[in-house]
């Protein structure tokens, strides 16, 4: 047991480190080659905040822990809008005004629905898993289209600055930064993988609540640094726009990939509980931050209601494993 805490402590640290240098490798090896910030920051920067998740849910599949790499998709989604966006609109009030935002507050709401479809029969097949592929490959495609037809738009222009402000790298280095980031991550995530299995069992609580809570938290750290960085500079586009995206990369890529790997099971509790949590979550977006005001704002009070959600689901489902492992 003491082998598996450390096992996850440790494999947590090196898989938020490990992602940091396969991003930064990544973009600059990108800008070296030539290609233009805004695919950067959509593609590169975007599959290297959502890489943990990623990386972590094929693990488990691999290792025929289904649970978690569910609890940790479906969970990374929650922690990110209640507990990242939480914090961050009580730290600085959110102000929404980009009009892809508005655009991708519909597209995830769709995509939402369509993960949640999927699961009302208890099972994510492996067509399951190559339709979200699918669909996610589209959904890029036409992002990456639409924003380079818009060489002015206010997202472009941050990705820009961004890139501009970059340390300068080799392209020597570049490259060593992301292979040791990408060979780091994945070592990690085997470790935390079958720490967290360990620790479930020798606990008597499920992999998907592990998956949910301390996975999910872990795996979305990436998430939480790169929003309150990008709300501190002013950015706020960037901030919720990274949220979006990862939810989007977290609902499609991350379960796509794993149900690909080995079809799913899933549990009834999981479309009962934690999928409505998820779902009723990328709603309240539309209520408080999808542009009714203008222009579009989360304040500190709506950031507290989406923190105090997150601290009474992680509670529910604490109280829930404590109850049912002492009957």
């Amino acid at each position: 047991m003491i082998l598996a805490s450390i096992a996850v402590l440790v494999g947590l640290g090196l898989l938020v480190w490990s992602a940091d240098r396969f991003v930064d490798g990544a973009a600059a090896t990108a800008k070296h080659l030539g290609m233009p910030p805004l695919l950067i920051g959509m593609v590169i920067v975007g599959f290297g905040t959502s890489a943990p998740e990623m990386v972590v849910s094929a693990n488990a599949a691999l290792q025929g822990s289904p649970e978690i790499a569910l609890g940790n998709a479906y969970g990374s989604n929650i922690s990110n809008i209640a507990l990242i966006l939480g914090i961050t609109a009580i730290l600085c009030p959110i102000t929404v005004h980009s009009q892809i935002l508005r655009k991708e507050l519909p597209i995830l709401t769709l995509m939402t629905a369509f993960a949640a479809w999927q699961v009302t029969d208890l099972e994510l097949t492996r067509w399951d898993g190559i339709g979200l592929l699918v669909v996610f490959g589209f959904l890029m495609g036409w992002t990456i289209w639409q924003g380079t037809r818009k060489r002015k738009d206010t997202l472009n222009t941050e990705f820009t600055q961004q890139m501009d402000e970059a340390q300068p790298v080799t392209l020597s280095r570049a490259i060593f930064l992301m292979v040791l980031g990408l060979i780091v991550l994945i070592a990690s995530s085997r470790m935390l993988v079958w720490g967290a299995a360990e620790i479930a069992r020798g606990f008597g609580v499920s992999e998907l609540v592990i998956g949910l809570t301390v996975i999910a938290i872990g795996t979305s750290l990436p998430e939480l640094a790169s929003t309150l960085a990008a709300t501190r500079k002013g950015e706020h586009d960037l901030a919720l726009g990274n949220i979006l995206g990862s939810n989007l990369f977290n609902t499609l890529a991350v379960v796509g990939i794993a149900a690909s790997i080995h079809p799913l099971s899933v549990d009834a509790v999981v479309f009962n509980r934690d999928v409505l949590v998820m779902s009723v979550l990328t709603l309240s977006l539309f209520a408080i931050g999808a542009g009714f005001r203008k222009p579009g704002r989360i304040n500190r009070y709506e950031g507290a209601l989406l923190l105090a959600a997150y601290i009474a689901y992680t509670t529910y489902l604490v109280v829930t494993e404590v109850t049912i492992a002492t009957t």
